[in-house]
């Protein structure tokens, strides 16, 4: 008898980690055309539960026009400790500056 209550326990627990809840990252676009920007994070066992809960937290005032919510583990990021490596092959594309290129002197306002 002294077991009963443990097991009892043990199914509770097993249903709680099916319904686990997630890290989402949330993300509101102040006005159309405007970027996106990061407005904070939330708890939810699922996308439609995420977007609920950003949109009740995060636009409470009408602050935004738009929510995106990413799951927290989907966001993959390079390592600060790589920059050099990392960025490095932008370092030969000279053209990509707007230095590079020179402006004719019929051209004016710039």
């Amino acid at each position: 008898m002294l077991h009963w209550p443990m097991k009892k326990n043990m199914k509770k627990k097993t249903k709680m980690s099916k319904n686990k809840l997630s890290v989402w990252e949330v993300f509101i676009q102040p006005k159309i055309g405007v970027p996106f920007q990061h407005a904070g994070n939330i708890h939810a066992t699922d996308k439609e539960m995420a977007l609920q809960n950003a949109r009740d937290l995060y636009t409470r005032r009408q602050e935004g026009t738009c929510i995106w919510v990413v799951k927290s583990d989907d966001i993959v990021s390079s390592n600060s400790d790589d920059n050099e490596s990392f960025f490095d092959p932008a370092d030969d594309k000279v053209y990509r500056y707007p230095t590079f290129f020179k402006i004719s002197k019929k051209v004016k306002g710039i």
